[in-house]
């Protein structure tokens, strides 16, 4: 699954690219025969085992038919959260917006983190979800058994809309620190942002551990890591999972894959196997059903996998019923909207959508029709595709957004990105006038191919408007089935669990009232309570010979901030400034002082940003210049100590007069000039 800019993110998608190094990610489905992954697209070969990357001896695979271990309920050990929200007064700079992973009253990040983890036991399997439990993106999780570590995806989330400046925030490793030598590889579950995205910052920072995933992930790997930082892809130590029957020896961990469907090409499963048990994680994943309500993909085989076994699902369509449209209804329809068009069509989708780019680019030259596509990211997966030979274009099929013109209007396709109403993608650009080439005419098709992402519907519902009333056709998803989401229905959430049949069950990736709806589903589907896990950020989830059972302590989990160049988890005091400037403003009092007398020179400068207007509060700024000068005049000169003094008076006592005046807080910003 990508990510949307700014806000909470769910069904498969894609948003604006980060400032710093900005790409997202490629999509995909294809059509298989049971001898073929249907992700990969290629035939399946025999298994393979890879090199391990270290000399340990790993202990034979034993089977085990059941399980007869008293697990520790999840309820006993774990700590909950109450997701309330402290609020600080203003009046000390900001208001604090404490998130359930971070501590209450302390913004949104915080060095002590959580209480000290302790040493992991020998025969003992850890596993650490440190993000993508309490939000969409951010996803990673790490697995520890003894001196081994692996980890699963390196996900980014984009800023809330009470982060300004943040460009996007990443998973936080300081649990890692110490134990970078016991890395032995990052697997990676497919290629969009919220798995991917910050592989870039973490893999640097973890020394370049192998990255072990598909072609097309891997590729996607690479293009980001060499974006951040010219020639580090060099650095970078890859293996290919060629079939999802190969397998990789990590140390003491067994790393085995499963075929899973989702929008995007080389989207896999994978299987984290130890001496004391397996760990299941699909990643993200559907079940596309045909229209005789048959799956394409079973996961049956997974019951031969070790036991004691913990599904972790992911669970971000834990409150959708019924199924989703099938591919064969989505691409009629879109076949059906490109031949009847009347002018240009401008379809608006993800820019990770590659095989339905793909799809588009074929249906438009059977029709003698051109494709342009327009939006960096778009361009440059469907580049990388091609390169892989994922994607083969016609020749002549292709052209240049800014040649759209030379070709008549009904002979011309746009595909762009911007369907989330992202501000500086592709459609806003056109709908808002601003596009160089494209401008938007009555006789214009518009069809938003994508779903509306939690938190951006007022984003989309502006754009939307935008475009109706520029042109007479606009298609979306309430009024015909023009895009088909990559996440598991409720339906399919319990035929997964019925087929793994696990041991232990464990709802991920999503915000937390996702994780528990997947919960309350599988245990009233008659999943034994005490057997599921809903795991916040940092949580500890130890499986040794007597079960599995869930610490009290978590790992640091806090927020790490990316902005600008700058990369830190203690953005919180600036996070606090920016919510106030955002709110009330700034004033600025500039007091000219002599140097030995203390006495002021002229009268104070006032100055006024996103506080109130300058010549409609003319009375309000001489009230506040009289006070400022009787407060230094009046006074004795002799009793200010320093200037400090004259600035933490007028930042107080202005302060107070401005709320009295206005029941408003803006930032004071005492200047001081001596002279």
């Amino acid at each position: 699954m990508t990510l949307a800019p700014s806000r909470p993110t769910s069904a498969g998608h894609s948003g604006r690219a980060p400032k710093s190094y900005g790409r997202t990610s490629a999509s995909h489905r294809t059509n298989t025969h049971k001898s073929v992954g249907r992700n990969s697209g290629k035939p399946v070969p025999a298994s393979t085992e890879k090199p391990s990357f270290s000399t340990r001896p790993t202990p034979q695979r034993t089977e085990k038919p059941t399980f007869s271990r008293k697990p520790t309920a999840s309820t006993d050990k774990k700590k909950t959260f109450s997701g309330k929200r402290t609020n600080q007064s203003r009046s000390g700079g900001s208001r604090s917006n404490a998130r359930p992973s971070q501590p209450a009253g302390t913004g949104y990040a915080s060095k002590a983190g959580a209480a000290k983890v302790p040493p992991l036991k020998r025969g003992t399997f850890r596993i650490i979800p440190i993000g993508g439990q309490e939000e969409v993106g951010r996803n990673m999780v790490i697995y520890e058994y003894e001196d081994d570590i692996v980890i699963l995806d390196m996900g980014l989330q984009f800023p809330e809309d009470d982060m300004p400046g943040i460009d996007f925030i990443i998973p936080n490793s300081s649990y890692l620190e110490k134990k970078i030598k016991n890395i032995k590889g990052v697997v990676f579950s497919h290629g969009h942002l919220d798995h991917i995205g910050a592989a870039p910052i973490l893999l640097e920072k973890l020394g370049y551990p192998p990255i072990i995933a598909m072609p097309l992930t891997l590729a996607m790997i690479k293009d980001r890591v060499e974006d951040y930082k010219k020639g580090s892809a060099k650095k970078l130590k890859t293996i290919t999972v060629k079939s999802i029957t190969d397998r990789v020896r990590l140390g003491k961990f067994r790393i085995g894959f499963f075929q899973v469907e989702h929008s995007i090409m080389d989207a896999m499963g994978t299987i984290i196997e130890t001496p004391v048990g397996s760990a299941l994680h699909p990643g993200d994943w559907t079940m596309e059903r045909d229209a005789n309500d048959h799956t394409h993909v079973h996961y049956d085989q997974l019951l031969k996998e070790k036991r004691p076994s913990v599904l972790m699902l992911e669970s971000l369509g834990a409150l959708k019923e019924g199924r989703h449209a099938t591919h064969e209804e989505l691409y009629e329809n879109l076949y059906n909207l490109l031949k009847d068009a009347p002018g240009r069509i401008i379809v608006a989708t993800f820019s990770s959508q590659v095989e339905r780019v793909k799809w588009l680019i074929e249906a438009a030259n059977k029709l003698g029709k051109k494709v342009a596509l327009d939006g960096y990211s778009m361009k440059k997966n469907i580049e990388i595709a091609r390169e892989l030979g994922y994607v083969k274009p016609a020749k002549e099929t292709l052209i240049d957004v800014h040649k759209t013109d030379d070709f008549p209007e009904n002979k011309v396709v746009i595909v762009c990105t911007g369907a989330q109403g992202e501000e500086n993608a592709v459609l806003n650009r056109i709908s808002s006038g601003n596009h160089r080439s494209v401008k938007l005419r009555k006789k214009d098709t518009v069809v938003f191919s994508s779903s509306v992402i939690p938190g951006n519907e007022r984003s989309i519902q502006r754009l939307k408007d935008n475009i109706y009333r520029q042109c007479d056709n606009v298609i979306h998803g309430d009024l015909m089935d023009v895009h088909v989401s990559g996440h598991g229905t409720r339906r399919d959430i319990i035929d997964m669990i019925d087929q793994v049949k696990p041991d232990y069950f464990m709802p991920v990736y999503g915000n937390h009232f996702f994780l528990k709806e997947a919960q309350r589903l599988a245990i009233k589907h008659g999943y034994p309570e005490n057997k599921t896990i809903v795991p916040d950020n940092g949580s500890i989830i130890e499986m040794d010979k007597d079960g599995l059972k869930v610490l009290k302590e978590k790992a640091n989990s806090d927020y790490v901030f990316v902005d600008g160049l700058g990369i830190s988890d203690s953005q919180n005091v600036v996070l606090r400034d920016r919510q106030v400037l955002a709110e009330d403003g700034m004033l600025v009092v500039i007091a000219t002082v002599h140097t030995k007398t203390g006495k002021l020179i002229q009268n104070p400068d006032i100055i006024s940003r996103g506080f109130v207007f300058l010549k409609d509060n003319k009375d309000l700024i001489e009230d506040i210049r009289h006070k400022v000068k009787k407060m230094i005049v009046v006074s004795d000169p002799k009793t200010w100590a320093d200037t400090n003094q004259i600035r933490n008076d007028i930042r107080d006592k202005i302060g107070q007069f401005v709320f009295t005046k206005t029941q408003k807080r803006p930032m004071i910003l005492p200047v001081v000039i001596e002279v």
